[in-house]
């Protein structure tokens, strides 16, 4: 069964029962995932953004957008509109066929996983993840990297707190260690 459907059939009464929601529109839902990656000392090499541009659009299935400074800070030398990050925000169809794919596939593919910490859910009820690498997605072939980069994913809920966010994500599938 697809994350949507179970999302329609078994995770909003769970949290309904759980929680006592009066409202089906009430129940905390996954509005958006945010998948991103800096560039960081490498902003001035063109290949190397064009690298991370490439890796996103394969892990994402979307164009990414270049996040570009809007200030000059001599001390991390960055110029204003010059190239910092890229980002895909991810709505709709594609957002939970991704987060499944985060749960399915690419946390069982990351070395040493012993599964997410509950303290990386926010007070708001949304998740950050933080990749070192980008080679744990199934689009990525180990062999034709070039340079590995970091990654962040985050999705973001109308949970209204924490406790109401962690319960989400738990019947979602996310694997998290237990305290």
């Amino acid at each position: 069964m697809r994350l949507k459907e179970r999302y329609q059939k078994e995770i909003i009464p769970a949290l309904e029962a759980k929680f006592g929601y009066q409202n089906v529109m009430a129940v905390p839902r996954l509005v958006k995932v945010v998948v991103n990656a800096g560039v960081g000392r490498n902003a001035k090499d063109k290949a190397f953004i064009d690298g991370v541009v490439s890796s996103l659009e394969r892990i994402s299935g979307q164009k990414p957008v270049l996040t570009k400074a809007k200030k000059s800070i001599s001390a991390f030398k960055t110029r204003k509109g010059m190239v910092v990050g890229v980002a895909v925000t991810l709505r709709g169809a594609r957002m939970f066929d991704f987060a499944e794919k985060l749960v399915k596939i690419t946390f069982p593919r990351i070395r040493d996983f012993r599964g997410l910490n509950p303290k990386q859910v926010d007070g708001q009820g949304n998740l950050a993840v933080g990749f070192r690498e980008y080679i744990a997605f199934p689009e990525i072939k180990a062999d034709e990297v070039d340079n590995l980069h970091g990654l962040q994913v985050s999705l973001a809920t109308t949970a209204r707190n924490y406790a109401e966010g962690l319960e989400l994500f738990k019947l979602m599938g996310f694997p998290f260690k237990q305290e």
